[in-house]
């Protein structure tokens, strides 16, 4: 076997915006049990957009976040706790509690090209002895030097390793392999990478990624996940030991709990590359769009497709889910028609 690659498990969190954040508390108890002990380094848990972001613009999360954190901690015993979070929506506090309840891994997340304001959380939570992740999402916006430079920032900071979300599907393995490669070449602490499935590549992706240095790599079972869905968990174990990276993972183990839940939304809903998906990852329009952009299309009467052209030309990024009624409110009226 080659290098150990960690195996982040984002299926409660980032599945969560697949179901409209509705997973319960009963869907995060029976996950935490079944894949506890299959040899995954963290399972991720909380509302898709992460710590303290559920809200009426992004989505009302059906259970509280220290509901969902004390429930997956009380379920796991072998598998460390993760959670992703964004500032502006989380507030520092929120790291004490997240800590207090047993979390292990703070992802601390921003735009690919705006690490400076995950720099007070990354120190807080570093000054308290948390193992930090610094994150940048839609990481195809910016260029392999401007991702080095804000990477820079971020392990300045005090994180422990960093994290490329290709949050909108739009890369390919070329440009997966670019961009991680600089990274792990010059920064002195691991790179990690997340792929969506929008334009079919999330696996040969990932793959991509861990041949040019990456040594995390995320993965949702049945690739339950924003839009088209992030790349397959167990498909991506299977491929990395097929070329010989060790995971650590049981993939027996973690078939057995994917039969073990059958009934819940992350092995009940299907995941498949819509329409839609597509065309916001040829656009690079962030995935967790989707659901907002299908209602705003509807009620005012908008062919979706008008709906991701105008996003991607404003550059809209994550968490900016209230630009969509504005857009589609626009290109609604006769003038633009």
């Amino acid at each position: 076997m080659t290098a150990a690659i960690a195996i982040h498990d984002p299926t409660l969190r980032d599945g969560n915006h697949a179901v409209s954040h509705s997973l319960s508390l009963e869907d995060i108890a029976a996950y935490c049990r079944a894949v506890d002990g299959c040899g995954l380094s963290v399972v991720e848990v909380g509302h898709g957009n992460g710590l303290g972001a559920s809200s009426l613009q992004l989505g009302l999360a059906r259970h509280a976040d220290t509901e969902m954190l004390e429930t997956a901690r009380a379920n796991l015993s072998r598998t460390r706790l993760g959670i992703h979070m964004i500032p502006g929506f989380a507030r520092l506090d929120d790291i004490d509690t997240a800590l207090r309840i047993g979390v292990e891994v703070l992802r601390i997340a921003s735009h690919c090209t705006e690490a400076s304001v995950t720099e007070s959380y990354i120190e807080h939570a570093r000054a308290n002895g948390a193992y930090v992740h610094g994150v940048l999402m839609m990481c195809h916006m910016a260029s392999p030097e401007r991702l080095l430079e804000e990477a820079t920032k971020q392990q300045g900071y005090g994180a422990n390793a960093i994290v490329l979300m290709d949050s909108a599907g739009h890369l390919d393995p070329d440009s997966t392999r670019e961009r991680i490669a600089l990274l792990s070449s010059e920064l002195s602490i691991p790179v990690g990478f997340h792929g969506h499935n929008n334009l079919g590549l999330a696996i040969a992706n990932s793959l991509a990624a861990v041949q040019a240095g990456a040594t995390i790599v995320d993965g949702c079972m049945r690739g339950f996940g924003a839009g088209a869905g992030n790349t397959q968990l167990e498909t991506l174990c299977a491929v990395l030991e097929r070329y010989r990276f060790a995971t650590g993972v049981d993939i027996f183990a973690l078939c057995r709990a994917i039969e073990q839940l059958e009934s819940i939304a992350p092995v009940s809903t299907p995941t498949v590359v819509k329409t839609a998906n597509l065309i916001s990852g040829l656009y690079g329009v962030c995935s967790g769009f989707e659901k907002h952009v299908a209602r705003a299309a509807s009620e005012f009467g908008v062919e979706p497709r008008r709906i991701y052209e105008a996003l991607a030309q404003c550059n809209a990024v994550a968490g900016q889910e209230d630009l969509i009624i504005s857009v589609a409110s626009r290109l609604s009226q006769p003038s633009v028609a």
